[in-house]
């Protein structure tokens, strides 16, 4: 059932708690769209004038840990307030818009059940949440889809974390919806079961369900997104398609620190090839800087031959998340 449309979005109660009047610009048939929102705490900025539009498949919230992206979600899902900004679901604000759940699931990140219930009674309060018609039979459904029909009438309070993930899972799906949202939903899981949780979730969104989930992980995001929301400090650093995300994470500039049998042979070396715009020698430690990552990565073991160089070391310096999202922020 699609949620009511009519919630205000501009006005008194409405979404928008900016000062004065401001066009209503949401795009047509969008299924989740954010736009200009902005979600301060005091003097504190978590969320800064982000804007996307969501329609069917998986997208990746990719973000460090307290970028913004459980802020991001919590306001779609209308458990927030934006300070200032607008968040639509189907055109229909999602503040104070309880009719929006009907058509909507979220798996929060937090442990937010309780450990004396069942996994099968966990299920069937939220389909009587939903007022399905039989929810015994819609929770079962929903434990299946999950598969913990082994354990469904163990308490909560006895699964492991990645169980309890997927126990959560079954509590928003247990009424099919169309939008379901997940805050790092496969924190816990073994493997097999992270395997096998985004199969399912690549399966619904085949079937036109609109999905996203927050990650810290790149690995998580590459493996099962199409699209991709980096977020960076609250601000929205690049959107699209992860493939050309990911090239651009790749073709940035790296730096990385060597040690070798002859460092100032090897930094001749590597001095005069294109790939590589830094060297510095300081403190018995190689550092270079290269523009080109596969190119240096190819022309490396080479380079160290024909100088008669052994290496002995090579890091990067930069690759942690941190170092990932400030360059996209500069671009």
């Amino acid at each position: 059932m699609s949620p009511n449309v009519d919630a205000p979005l501009w006005g008194p109660g409405s979404v928008h708690a900016g000062r004065g009047p401001a066009p209503r610009v949401l795009t047509p048939g969008a299924a989740v769209e954010l736009l200009g929102v902005s979600r301060w705490y005091g003097n504190v900025v978590a969320v800064n004038d982000i804007s996307f539009v969501l329609g069917s498949g998986v997208t990746g919230l990719l973000g460090p840990n307290g970028a913004g992206k459980s802020t991001i979600l919590h306001m779609i899902a209308g458990l927030l307030r934006p300070s200032d900004g607008v968040v639509a679901i189907r055109g229909g604000s999602s503040w104070r818009n309880p009719a929006i759940y009907r058509d909507l699931g979220l798996v929060p990140e937090r442990e937010s059940v309780h450990s004396f219930l069942t996994g099968f009674q966990f299920a069937q309060l939220n389909a009587r949440l939903q007022r399905l018609p039989d929810p015994d039979a819609a929770a079962r459904r929903a434990i299946a889809t999950v598969g913990l029909t082994d354990a469904a009438d163990r308490a909560v309070g006895t699964y492991s974390k990645g169980m309890r993930q997927r126990v959560k899972i079954a509590g928003a799906l247990v009424h099919d919806p169309s939008i379901l949202l997940l805050d790092e939903p496969f924190n816990g899981m073994d493997p097999r079961q992270r395997l096998q949780m985004m199969e399912l979730l690549g399966r619904m969104a085949d079937e036109g369900r609109v999905i996203l989930f927050s990650s810290h992980i790149l690995e998580e995001v590459e493996r099962l997104a199409q699209n991709v929301l980096v977020i960076v400090s609250g601000r929205l650093a690049a959107s699209g398609d992860f493939r050309e995300i990911r090239r651009l994470m790749t073709d940035r500039p790296h730096t990385f620190t060597m040690r070798s049998s002859d460092d100032r042979r090897l930094a001749a070396a590597l001095v005069g090839h294109p790939s590589v715009f830094g060297v510095q020698l300081d403190q018995g430690r190689l550092s270079v800087r290269t523009s080109d990552y596969a190119g240096f990565a190819r022309a490396l073991p080479g380079l160290a031959r024909a100088g008669g160089v052994s290496i002995l070391e090579l890091r990067p310096t930069d690759e942690d998340l941190e170092s990932v999202f400030g360059y996209l922020v500069q671009r």
